[in-house]
């Protein structure tokens, strides 16, 4: 984890440092069993190609947990998640990779929070598997 990030540091347009993701099997059954998603597509390889898959893929909700990990690795520990807003596109498949990147949208106070808004994008081999933006509170 980065040291922590003062709002006053952040300028918009910065650039948040690059995340590689290795997507393992692994990965994406432990995040299925965590989110209690348990929906044979996540977990089993024959029930993945019988709906039309190459193999099983990621969930939505691990997939969320990756892009609050990266913005929050970013922040550092006394950051606070306000909101999440995700939108997947290509599935992430045992084997690949997810490149994670993300820029400062916006910054305003509002009362005593101090508010950032950060896009991110995660682009694995098949395109980009997630966009969207993370707001937070920085001290």
């Amino acid at each position: 984890m980065a040291a922590q990030i003062n709002y006053d540091s952040v300028q918009t347009g910065q650039q948040l440092p690059g995340l590689d993701i290795p997507i393992t099997a692994s990965l994406i059954v432990a995040g299925a069993i965590a989110t209690c998603d348990f929906s044979l597509v996540h977990h089993d390889k024959a029930n993945a190609q019988a709906a039309g898959t190459p193999d099983i893929f990621m969930n939505i909700l691990t997939s969320n947990g990756l892009v609050q990990r990266f913005v929050n690795d970013w922040a550092g520990p006394a950051a606070r998640i306000k909101g999440v807003r995700i939108r997947l596109g290509a599935p992430n498949f045992p084997g690949d990779t997810m490149k994670m990147s993300g820029s400062v949208k916006s910054k305003e106070v509002v009362g005593k929070d101090k508010l950032v808004e950060v896009a991110v994008s995660g682009v694995n081999s098949l395109g980009e598997h997630v966009s969207g933006t993370v707001r937070l509170t920085l001290p």
